[in-house]
């Protein structure tokens, strides 16, 4: 009987598991539907300003570019990791840290690369074995344009200084609940748009267009970082809630089996206890 107990106290174990990871669930759909609607709306205005910049950007003669777009020898780079400060939530995390690191040892193998990180799980791990300049983990109590405004003016800050030669965003970009997309994009310098832009010339630009991108150029900065770190913010909730359905789900099946465990054990205490009682019987008749 002391094995049939043991069951029981798993199965109870099991049955509270199951309903903290439903409730997760429901927090995180809640949650999602908001931040999707908000990465959803401001995509259409990022992209589209993002795409006037470059086209600005790329028609300007070589020397009166910004300096926000100054193109020299890479030699120092930094990588903005944007995590999240909680886990349960898949291989949310765990991709962006993959990502990060395959870019020191990949792509900028060799140069002096620094880590930035936007919240608690990424700074965790990469300050281990990595220079990490900076966490901004706090941005998630309170995620407004103006907070991550100034993230984004002390990195166009650390460029112009010449600190760095390139910084890199690396995030997951939110396709839906069940899918995440690890994303990495390039911050600074801005790139100018391939091709021909020679369509530009039937415009008249008031001011000058060197005037227009040097407006332009801080604020699409700000609207980029905005918006990598929203797309993280849903996918984040996706990624959890999507967690937390399988792991209601196998905490179900596994409740399931433990019940038939239990029964059959149960069954087999109780046959057991019948032939015994049998067999006495017979012994008292002999």
């Amino acid at each position: 009987m002391a094995n049939l107990k043991e069951i029981r106290n798993r199965i109870s174990s099991v049955s509270s598991t199951m309903q903290i990871t439903s409730a997760m669930k429901m927090v995180s759909a809640a949650k999602l539907k908001k931040a999707q609607d908000a990465i959803t709306a401001m995509r259409p205005y990022a992209n589209k300003l993002t795409e006037l910049l470059q086209n600005l950007s790329g028609s300007l003669d070589g020397d009166s570019g910004s300096q926000y777009a100054n193109n020299r020898e890479v030699k120092k780079v930094l990588v903005v990791s944007i995590t999240s400060n909680r886990g349960l939530c898949g291989a949310f995390n765990s991709n962006i840290i993959k990502g990060s690191v395959s870019l020191y040892h990949g792509k900028y193998g060799g140069k002096n690369v620094d880590f930035m990180t936007i919240g608690k799980k990424g700074n965790d791990i990469l300050s281990k074995k990595f220079n990490v300049v900076a966490n901004h983990g706090e941005i998630y109590d309170d995620l407004t344009f103006e907070n991550v405004a100034e993230i984004a003016e002390s990195l166009m800050q650390r460029f112009t200084d010449g600190e760095y030669d390139r910084i890199d965003l690396v995030y997951n970009r939110f396709k839906n609940a069940a899918t995440q997309i690890v994303t990495t994009e390039q911050f600074l310098p801005i790139i100018p748009m391939e091709g021909n832009t020679s369509g530009s010339a039937d415009y008249i630009f008031e001011p000058s267009k060197e005037e227009i991108v040097e407006q332009l150029i801080p604020k699409s900065l700000k609207t980029q970082l905005y918006k990598a770190i929203r797309d993280s913010f849903a996918s984040e909730h996706g990624a959890r809630m999507t967690a937390m359905h399988k792991a209601t789900d196998n905490a179900g099946e596994l409740k399931d089996q433990l019940t038939l465990t239990y029964n059959k054990a149960r069954q087999a205490a109780i046959t057991n206890e019948i032939l015994e009682i049998v067999g006495g019987a017979e012994a008292l008749n002999n």
